[in-house]
């Protein structure tokens, strides 16, 4: 606990499954149950920020569907596309994701801990049997979005393809850390 907050002090020391939480083998984490506060609507409507429609009101999103899971192996979408495969957090974290990720991309979006699988075995069979000219990744920072890194990097290197690729990593109060 560092400042009343857990912290990941040991990368070697995590799988970045986040499968301790639930049952720390230490004991390091518990969870205390309690009552929650009664919903203040006027202490939400205060916090929320103000939208303005003309920026960013138009999504850059142009296919369907973008889960990676059920994503086809093989369409004519994937002729010749700029690959994006972003963690599901990645677009609420980053404010402008849509104008910045999405725009003049292919999107294909999942979450290695709650979907549970391993999309390297898809990824790389959609690199080898489309026209994919380059993949980025876009990822949170935290451990678990690792696995969606992990798994690009596997697919490209079993698809027996030279790729230009690259990881954007997104910090938890939404900006760009690399």
């Amino acid at each position: 606990m560092v400042e009343g907050k857990a912290k990941l002090l040991r990368d070697d020391y995590c799988d970045g499954l986040g499968d301790c939480l639930p049952t720390c083998p230490t004991g390091a984490i518990t969870f205390e149950k309690r009552e929650a506060a009664p919903y203040n609507e006027a202490a939400v409507l205060a916090l929320r920020p103000r939208v303005n429609k003309k920026v960013g009101s138009v999504s850059e999103l142009h296919q369907w569907p973008i889960q990676i899971k059920l994503s086809p192996i093989q369409t004519p979408l994937f002729k010749d596309a700029e690959l994006l495969i972003a963690a599901d957090c990645t677009a609420y974290a980053y404010a402008k994701f849509h104008q910045d990720f999405i725009r003049g991309h292919v999107t294909l979006i999942g979450c290695p801990k709650l979907d549970m699988i391993d999309y390297s075995e898809k990824l790389a069979e959609i690199i080898r049997k489309n026209e994919i000219k380059s993949v980025t990744v876009v990822r949170m920072e935290v451990p678990c979005c690792g696995g969606i890194e992990q798994a690009v990097k596997k697919a490209i290197q079993n698809s027996d393809k030279l790729l230009p690729w690259q990881v954007i990593t997104i910090s938890i109060d939404g900006k760009i850390l690399s």
